[in-house]
């Protein structure tokens, strides 16, 4: 009996080394086969088009979904991976910090935009995320990535190819385009003055020649007589019910008209301004994106080239008339046609299989607080005069002072006056946690840290403040970095857009993220992930080096 259980388990131990050899073997056949092959640049992807919607929510285009047609959205989702619950992981979701985060993989922190604008800490200036004084002349500035702390993944394909491969980004907002663009890449943006699109020193100390071909189209004039009407039956609308509403205010100034379809553009100076705020502008931008495709013969040389295009007028028509608007819905639906004219493009001239297709958004977007308020749902607007008066309420009467102890403010940061502080004598740190306590009575604050809190770690583990962290920097953040209630509007200008992003919450931090191209299969992920997590992801497929400052984990479904 011992000989056969001894007999038994030698037997049984053979069969689990051998499975185990097997299993050994397998791993690295399918390891091979997958990741290796899929690292050599530029065997089977020659074109990366990251696209970034401005202010797309990841809900309406869950909503949508069985609404869009063939070949825009309908593409990415039948042919992509797509992530429905991928969140920003900072406080400041603005225009600028999403496009930085997009492409550097890193947190503000790190990439240094910290926000739309900033103050100088000492004399207040505003300091814009995009561009810089020209060294020896602080009165001539130059747009350009002269703001970011870290470099970009257009960078790094820059660098791998040894200079070969070229990057370019194109948006109706400069910094759109600029940003993604980082050190080595080339943007264009447009004019709101004359409808085209254009360049600068930064970039080009002559522009190409076919840049000026461009603009000599005119094409921006094409939809003056053009009128802006829904795509499909009212009857078919989400929010049908949802046009001319109150609060869709900055319409009304505009136009000078009821905030309902169809919208008319005038025939005056104000026409290219105002073509923003339809979906016209997008058409615009992806015809221009592809003029420039077809003059630089993008994806079709021997090494990868980069097209980064941010499509900008889902924001426009967000602050203007909120996320659950007829308005909005009717954008996603235009944008959908424009997306699928411009992959049929690509399809020509580069071949879908050849291009890796990426699309997310750089931010959400809150409802009208006043619709909120209509709803009975609480909700409001905080703006720097409210920063003013309770913070120098308190500040005057403990310091005995008259002086003003507000310098500005700029999301998320309150900035106090040092150079006072300095002429009264007064401890930065004792000023400052009395101004964060006079700012945490008011209504629809949440919560108030100081920089000298944020400088020695002293925030409580509450996974809300860690947003704040990562868009705490020494040089760029205020004293005091606040946090606002759910559904309150927070923003430097508090009064003229009808909704607003900029927070913490869902509505503003949830984006949707879709991968699509060679070697991709279909699914859907549900797990919690980041934008963050994009640049480290095509790094990774591409083979070349991570941005600088990547923190982001790679998106396994890709591979």
């Amino acid at each position: 009996m011992c000989f056969y259980v001894k007999y038994r388990m030698k037997k049984t131990r053979k069969k689990i080394l051998a499975l185990l050899l097997v299993g050994c073997a397998a791993l690295s056949f399918f390891t091979a086969g997958c990741c290796c092959e899929k690292s050599k640049p530029g065997k089977s992807c020659k074109l990366v088009l990251v696209i970034v919607v401005d202010q797309l929510r990841a809900d309406l285009i869950m909503q949508l979904e069985d609404r869009f047609g063939p070949g825009g959205f309908r593409y990415l989702i039948d042919k992509g991976v797509w992530y429905k619950n991928a969140h920003y992981s900072h406080v400041t979701t603005l225009t600028a910090v999403g496009h930085a985060t997009i492409f550097t993989g890193a947190i503000p922190a790190d990439h240094g935009i910290v926000g739309n604008y900033w103050l100088n800490r000492r004399s207040g200036e505003v300091i814009a995320s995009i561009g810089a004084a020209v060294p020896g002349d602080p009165a001539r500035k130059i747009l350009g990535p002269q703001q970011l702390t870290a470099d970009t993944i257009g960078d790094e394909l820059v660098l791998a190819s040894g200079e070969k491969s070229r990057v370019f980004c194109v948006s109706v907002k400069d910094r759109g385009a600029i940003l993604p663009g980082g050190f080595l890449g080339k943007a264009f943006w447009y004019s709101k003055d004359t409808g085209g699109f254009h360049s600068g020193e930064y970039y080009y100390k002559t522009a190409p020649s076919w840049l000026a071909g461009w603009n000599r189209l005119k094409k921006a004039d094409r939809y003056k007589d053009k009128k802006w009407q829904i795509l499909k039956d009212k009857s078919t609308y989400i929010y049908g019910d949802n046009d001319n509403r109150g609060e869709e205010k900055t319409y009304n100034v505009y136009f000078n008209h009821r905030a309902e379809f169809p919208y008319s553009l005038p025939d005056n100076k104000d026409f290219y301004s105002l073509l923003r705020f339809t979906p016209y502008a997008d058409e615009l931008t992806r015809d221009f994106a592809c003029y420039l495709l077809q003059a630089e013969k993008l994806g079709q040389g021997d090494f990868i080239d980069m097209l980064s295009i941010s499509f900008s007028v889902t924001d426009f028509v967000g602050h203007t008339f909120g996320p659950c608007s007829l308005e909005y819905e009717d954008n996603l639906l235009q944008l959908d046609v424009t997306l699928a004219k411009l992959f049929q493009f690509v399809d020509k001239t580069v071949g879908l299989d050849k291009t890796l297709v990426v699309l997310t958004g750089d931010h959400g977007v809150d409802l009208i607080p006043e619709y909120r308020q209509r709803l009975g749902m609480p909700a409001g607007r905080i703006g720097p005069p409210d920063f003013d008066r309770a913070i120098n309420a308190v500040l005057r009467k403990k310091y005995n002072s008259k002086e003003n102890f507000v310098l500005g403010f700029r999301n998320p940061s309150i900035y106090l006056n040092l150079p006072l502080l300095e002429k009264l004598k007064l401890n930065t740190a004792e000023v400052e946690a009395a101004a964060a306590a006079a700012v945490m009575e008011m209504e629809g604050i949440a919560f108030a840290a100081t920089r000298s809190d944020m400088l020695r770690g002293g925030l409580p583990g509450v996974p809300a403040l860690e947003k704040l962290r990562n868009v705490f920097h020494p040089s760029r953040s205020g004293n005091i970095l606040v946090m606002q209630e759910p559904f309150w509007f927070l923003y430097h200008v508090h009064d003229e857009d009808a909704a607003m992003h900029g927070s913490a919450f869902s509505y503003d931090t949830h984006v949707p993220i879709f991968f699509a191209g060679p070697g991709i299969r279909r699914g859907v992920v549900y797990r919690r992930v980041s934008p963050r997590d994009i640049a480290p992801t095509i790094s990774l497929k591409l083979g070349i080096g991570l941005p600088s400052s990547a923190s982001g984990e790679p998106l396994l479904e890709v591979f």
